[in-house]
């Protein structure tokens, strides 16, 4: 799967933030980061140009020279940041109600990601967190929920997370064995995990096959997608792996309609009535186009990689969406809903 790098496309900057507001941020992201920053990636969580990053880190080197070091580190065309860490313990740095009350906003929203194990984990950690935080200040947790029907159970995965984390922060190769839906028996692979996310309810690691050491070295089709309950172990092997440095998951994953990637093709959608609105508040593609016609109804145009996934939301909407585009498209709908009728 080809990657490439370096525009920031659909990003807001901030001009509203003030350079001291952004240098805070970005030196408290580059003092806990536990690996390199990329100058893109700062760009992105900042919301600001990559120059802008770059005169930042040379204002905090000014203004910090006998306490820290800023690394820039090169792999590839892309150009990483990242603090040189001392031997000395940094003090506790206190943390804020507000910063507390997210943090416990983003637990109860990942509940029904987590399983109960790994849930009380993070629980048990937000609680040693609490006690950063000034009394007065401190947050109620009753205020979240997690509404989970249709949520997979993760506890029974437990083990499988851990070694997948495990080997994400090692850089070691992982020998997974992994039962497709199409699949009757499981089959087993070296695997390098890359970037573990959520889409849906459903947790999904996405990599690079790997080839045992010693043998003849194998040019894969594919890097593979996997979702995490369907992978029945995993376990650590002593062999490493890089990261390729052109690796962006955000332009795999976040540039496009569709979790599986084929080619690109538009689509063009007219819906009415709930699912216009419910269609007009979300960002199906970082190029979608969205006009309202003079009946009322919205016409979407958006680019995909998935048929399966554009029929599927096309259903979702019953009555209130009729595909207009792509016209092959349209034939592949119209044959869905014939077989729907027969059965």
């Amino acid at each position: 799967m080809p990657f490439s790098g370096g525009i920031l496309m659909g990003i807001k900057i901030d001009i509203s933030s003030s350079s001291g507001t952004k240098i805070i941020g970005l030196f408290a992201r580059l003092l806990f980061a536990r690996e390199p920053l990329s100058l893109i990636d700062l760009a992105q969580r900042l919301k600001c140009s990559k120059q802008t990053v770059m005169r930042l880190v040379e204002e905090i080197e000014r203004s910090y020279t006998e306490s820290f070091r800023i690394e820039r580190i090169r792999r590839g065309r892309r150009l990483y940041y990242r603090i040189e860490k001392h031997d000395k313990a940094i003090e506790p740095i206190p943390i804020t109600g507000r910063e507390m009350s997210l943090l416990l906003m983003c637990r109860a929203f990942a509940q029904g990601l987590l399983g109960s194990r790994l849930f009380d984990e993070v629980s048990g950690a937000l609680e040693k967190g609490m006690l950063l935080v000034p009394k007065e200040e401190l947050p109620a947790a009753s205020f979240f929920g997690s509404f989970r029907p249709g949520s997979i159970d993760y506890g029974p995965h437990r083990q499988t997370l851990l070694s997948l984390l495990e080997a994400m922060e090692k850089k070691r190769i992982a020998r997974v064995s992994y039962k497709s839906p199409a699949s009757e028996a499981a089959k087993g692979f070296l695997f390098k995990p890359y970037k573990i996310f959520s889409r849906n309810e459903t947790l999904y690691v996405h990599g690079g096959m790997a080839t045992e050491p010693g043998r003849p070295f194998k040019e894969f089709d594919y890097d593979p997608l996997l979702a995490v309950h369907r992978i029945e172990k995993a376990e650590i092997t002593e062999w490493f792996f890089d990261i390729p440095p052109e690796y962006d998951f955000e332009k795999v994953f976040n540039r496009h309609f569709g979790l599986i990637k084929g080619n690109e093709f538009k689509v063009e959608a007219e819906l009415t009535g709930y699912a216009a609105i419910y269609v007009a508040e979300r960002i199906w593609s970082p190029d979608q186009k969205i006009r309202k016609t003079v009946e009322g109804s919205i016409k979407l145009t958006f680019t995909a990689t998935s048929e399966p996934e554009v029929i599927s939301w096309v259903l979702s909407f019953g009555k209130e969406a009729r595909l207009i585009k792509p016209k092959r498209l349209v034939k592949k709908l119209k044959a869905e809903l014939d077989k729907m009728r027969e059965f």
